[in-house]
C-alpha cells in the first residue's frame, strides 16, 4: 500500500498534500508568482490565486529579490565521484 494511501487511512481529516514531498515547481510557474507580486498582489492572494502554500511565494519572491532569477539554483553537496565522462564508459 502506499504511503499516501495508509497516511489518508489512518488519518482522514489530515491534508496529504501538505505532508508528502512534492516536485520543483516549473519556472512558468515562479515566473508567474513574480508577475503577480509585480502587478501589486499581496503573498496571500497569490498563494490562494495559484494554490501554491505562502512559505513556497515568499522563498521564491525573497530568492527573485535577491538573485534577481527564478530558475533553480545549484544546491550544495557531495560531489560525484565519478566524472560524467568516466561514468559514460
Amino acid at each position: 500500500m502506499k504511503q499516501e494511501a495508509l497516511v489518508s487511512f489512518y488519518f482522514p481529516d489530515l491534508h496529504t498534500d501538505t505532508i508528502m514531498k512534492t516536485k520543483e515547481l516549473t519556472k512558468q510557474v515562479r515566473e508567474k508568482v513574480v508577475e503577480k507580486y509585480e502587478a501589486g498582489l499581496g503573498y496571500k492572494k497569490i498563494s490562494r490565486a495559484l494554490n501554491i502554500s505562502l512559505s513556497t511565494i515568499k522563498s521564491i519572491i525573497r530568492k527573485w529579490k535577491e538573485y534577481g532569477t527564478t530558475a533553480n539554483l545549484p544546491r550544495g553537496g557531495r560531489p560525484p565521484k565519478l566524472k560524467s565522462r568516466t561514468r559514460r564508459k
